[in-house]
């Protein structure tokens, strides 16, 4: 559906430059990288005044005023990491049913030792046949898999560099509420839009309450999430495509409350990207395959919530482009000297512009 895009753009306009991975390089400690949720939640507050802060989130509530918007992900995490009785990890991402009595998917696991029409035992006496190598592999299941399967057997795909902090590949029981959103909804994603984990149902009512615009979009995140970005220029790495789904009214009242030059608050690098995605494409579903670095406009964002991310990841340029790299990579290292928590389950950030 074809839609107007926005009057305003509420962004500093930067010469684009070649954005290279090395420069979103950092180093911090093992020991910061959160294996639960961190508790209480630590924010650091970054403005136009460039001196980062540590707020509470009952501050940060307290800053965003009525009238502004903040917009959520209703994305639900899936069951889709599958472990065999050898230990052999398994990622089931797309399916495409051939026919009633088997079905195809696409997988990432570790093929070196397999060769095509290999066979795999998977928890319920299914098999897997390898049909085609690469990132992702191609696999025929039979019988089929259902739902019900995944739940029975399947766990949530946590960060690897969880599991490797962990010592251990399994998840644990806490995880299954602990990697889900307070508002999950809509089933489809393989990663979860973890700035939202800082916030309860409470939190969201205690905004509208106030008169604040609280809104919700769906993007499901897909395989991206998985791969490393091997290209030393950024302009030739290949973002993978995640479906969005945004309702006419909700970009109505963000078009509308951006009219009013008041601030467009997304929670999370998921929320960014699809609003993001529509201003460039007056699109509001289909998938996205931007890539936010420095040099990115911004048209409809104007206030960034978001977890701290990982060096060389295009989540971390999404930052550098919102409010420039050398200032990122300053309160970082800012927030590293205060020992706050990294990565999925750890504490969170926010930029205002």
């Amino acid at each position: 559906m074809n839609i107007a895009l926005p009057l305003a753009i509420n962004s500093v306009c930067v010469k684009k430059v070649a954005m290279k991975l090395s420069d979103l390089q950092y180093s911090y400690p093992e020991d910061l990288i959160a294996l639960e949720p961190a508790r209480p939640t630590r924010v650091m507050w970054v403005d136009s005044a460039d001196q980062p802060v540590e707020i509470s989130v009952a501050e940060l509530l307290n800053k965003i005023p009525a009238g502004d918007v903040l917009v959520l992900n209703d994305t639900k995490v899936l069951k889709r990491r599958v472990f065999t009785a050898d230990g052999l990890e398994i990622l089931f991402l797309d399916q495409k049913i051939e026919s009633t009595k088997h079905n195809t998917w696409s997988v990432l696991f570790p093929s070196k030792k397999f060769k095509v029409g290999d066979e795999i035992i998977l928890p319920n006496q299914a098999k897997m046949i390898l049909l085609e190598k690469g990132l992702p592999q191609k696999v025929k299941v039979v019988p089929e898999l259902t739902e019900a399967d995944f739940e029975k057997f399947g766990e949530l795909p946590l960060p690897p560099y969880i599991q490797k902090a962990r010592e251990g590949r399994h998840t644990v029981d806490d995880d299954d509420h602990w990697y889900q959103t307070a508002w999950a909804d809509k089933a489809g994603s393989f990663a979860a839009p973890t700035a939202s984990l800082h916030f309860s149902e409470s939190d969201i009512e205690s905004l509208e309450k106030k008169g604040v615009h609280v809104l919700k979009i769906t993007l499901h995140v897909g395989l991206g999430t998985f791969l490393p970005v091997k290209a030393e220029d950024l302009d030739n790495h290949q973002m993978h495509g995640e479906v969005y789904q945004v309702d006419q009214a909700v970009w109505d009242k963000i078009l509308s409350v951006q009219k009013e030059n008041r601030g467009i608050w997304a929670l999370g690098t998921t929320v960014t990207r699809t609003l993001e995605t529509i201003a460039r494409t007056g699109e509001l579903s289909g998938e996205s395959k931007l890539l936010l670095q420095v040099g990115s406009e911004f048209k409809i964002v104007n206030r960034l919530l978001t977890n701290f991310h990982q060096p060389e990841s295009t989540l971390l340029a999404l930052v550098a482009a919102f409010v420039g790299l050398g200032k990122t990579k300053a309160c970082y290292q800012w927030a590293i000297a205060r020992k706050f928590k990294l990565f999925s389950y750890g504490h969170l950030s926010v930029w205002v512009r």
